[in-house]
């Protein structure tokens, strides 16, 4: 069903729940925040046992694939570094999204609230993270002398950009999940897959006369808009065009989903 053929009445309640989404920022401000707090409750370092985890795994994969590629460790570890971090918000995206209603089974029953309040919460949490990360990319940069200067900018937008893509496929994934638990599985597995045919540890041009596999990959250019201007590049027209694009379907299905069965989220849970 295209957004299109929605009864006004269904699409008015959508738009109806964004928006008391929105005006309770607060609540899933606070919310979000607590996720991550319960989350690493009593532990010693708390969040920052990702950040340790994530410096690791970019100081290993920087100093192996260096020798494996034979690209200088200068201009691969940033690189590298930057991709897993885009990567792993959008991979916690895709993992988490499929409990963005189920895990609020409690307070859907028990208190009326927007639903989509729930998915702004879940991808606030996710936001954190990689803010909580991103230092380790600053750190490296001037390790390395690479700062990319005010091109740098352009990163926001695009960043942006990738989160309410997030939201979207969050929205979509919550409620296929919500009626069909095994999703969740099966996304968990795709995952896996995309991480290794996505140039994130790797660069295209290393495909040779099959850069095309590289260039027809979706998540590749959502992840590119943000990694080149950090790098001190602006992205290709293609990679913004592939990007809005992406956007675009996924704000048809998102809506197409939730309008359509927004009223039996409770009943499915």
């Amino acid at each position: 069903m295209l957004a299109k053929d929605i009864p006004p009445g269904r699409l008015s309640l959508a738009v109806a729940d964004f928006a008391g989404a929105v005006a309770l920022w607060p609540l899933w401000v606070r919310l979000g925040w607590h996720d991550i707090l319960f989350r690493y409750r009593r532990s010693l370092l708390g969040p920052f046992w990702l950040t340790a985890n994530t410096a690791i795994t970019v100081i290993a994969l920087g100093l192996v694939y260096s020798e494996v590629l034979r690209m200088p460790i200068r201009e691969l570890m940033p690189y590298v570094c930057i991709g897993l971090l885009i990567w792993n918000f959008i991979s916690a995206i895709l993992h988490g999204a499929g409990e963005v209603f189920s895990g609020a089974e409690s307070y859907i029953k028990q208190v009326r609230l927007p639903y989509l309040l729930y998915v702004l919460r879940f991808v606030w949490s996710k936001t954190i993270i990689l803010a909580h990360d991103f230092p380790i990319f600053i750190v490296l940069i001037l390790c390395f002398g690479l700062w990319p200067g005010a091109v740098a900018f352009a990163a926001i937008p695009a960043f942006l950009l990738l989160v309410l893509n997030g939201a979207l496929i969050s929205v979509s994934l919550g409620l296929l999940s919500a009626r069909f638990r095994d999703i969740p599985r099966i996304v968990t597995s795709l995952t896996q897959i995309v991480f290794l045919v996505t140039p994130i540890l790797w660069t295209p041009e290393m495909l040779g006369p099959r850069i095309y596999l590289a260039y027809g990959n979706p998540f590749f250019h959502l992840i590119e808009i943000v990694r080149r201007p950090l790098l001190g590049s602006l992205p290709l027209a293609e990679a913004v065009w592939v990007s809005l694009l992406v956007t675009v379907l996924n704000l048809v299905v998102a809506v197409a989903l939730f309008s359509r069965f927004r009223a039996r989220i409770a009943y499915w849970l």
